[in-house]
């Protein structure tokens, strides 16, 4: 009976993991490029039982039979083997501001941040003070040469991540949007694409970034052939299907309050049963 208590305690725990993942992924579902958390479960050792009190072998004329059959295997348990990120493409939504930049396909924006670079797909960037484009926190994203400062130019951004900033002095060709018009173009730079050979395996570390671990690798650049498009005016949502989450919300609760009832008739039954020995 303490095993069978031990193993729906086991399944609470696990479920209350899952809950909070679920919870979690349903509070950013409305965060630019966030990626929804999966939990991953691991069984815990089954034991093969047989019927007790029947041991040996029953004979009859034409041999002999278990009279201890098989009853099946008996759970003790689950617990969280991981939680991973699910780094699926999610939809592009437009906004025409040149400060949005959204990847369609593989990779991540490489951003300075006071503990080092870091990884984003988030492109919610805006444009600070010194003409540097930076997320909202401040952070500078980055291109090959360095910090993207466009100095509150005219810029755009191809979809191979170059940076053109439009020198103008005519303003009206300085606010044209055809870079075919610009009076006086130039490249400025190309943004940092980066990815890792096992992206499932980064650390999350808050404000959308992620931060490589052994397992994930180092940063590197994209394989030409899977090189992704940069699309400026646009921002990927979050890959989180509500629907999905919510359905997900309701099995655990279900599964939560199913182990809950099991330690509870265990205890019930454990109490009768000491009760018994007292008696005796």
């Amino acid at each position: 009976m303490l095993r069978g208590i031990y193993t729906g305690a086991s399944g609470m725990s696990a479920m209350q993991v899952k809950m909070d993942v679920v919870a979690n992924n349903l509070a950013n579902v409305d965060k630019t490029a966030f990626k929804e958390d999966v939990t991953i479960f691991k069984a815990h050792p089954e034991i093969l039982i047989h019927r007790t009190r029947d041991d040996g072998v029953g004979w009859v004329p034409l041999g002999g039979f278990d009279i201890a059959p098989l009853v099946g295997k008996l759970g003790t348990g689950v617990e969280v083997n991981e939680i991973y990120t699910r780094f699926d493409q999610g939809a592009l939504k437009k906004t025409d501001r040149d400060q949005d930049l959204a990847i369609n396909g593989e990779g991540f924006f490489v951003v300075q941040t006071n503990q080092g670079p870091r990884l984003t797909r988030s492109g919610a960037f805006i444009i600070d003070r010194h003409g540097m484009l930076v997320t909202p926190d401040g952070f500078p994203l980055l291109g090959e040469k360095g910090p993207i400062v466009v100095n509150h130019n005219n810029f755009i951004i191809k979809t191979n991540g170059e940076v053109w900033v439009n020198q103008a002095v005519d303003r009206q060709a300085a606010t044209s949007k055809d870079i075919n018009q610009w009076e006086n173009p130039v490249l400025l730079d190309r943004l940092q694409i980066r990815t890792v050979d096992h992206p499932r395996h980064l650390d999350k570390v808050g404000q959308s970034f992620y931060n490589t671990t052994p397992e994930s690798g180092e940063m590197r650049p994209v394989d030409p052939v899977k090189s992704p498009e940069i699309l400026q005016g646009f921002l990927e949502v979050s890959n989180v299907n509500i629907v999905t989450e919510m359905v997900n919300m309701i099995e655990v609760q279900r599964l939560y309050e199913a182990n809950q009832k099991a330690i509870t008739t265990h205890d019930g039954m454990l109490g009768v049963l000491i009760n018994q020995i007292l008696r005796v």
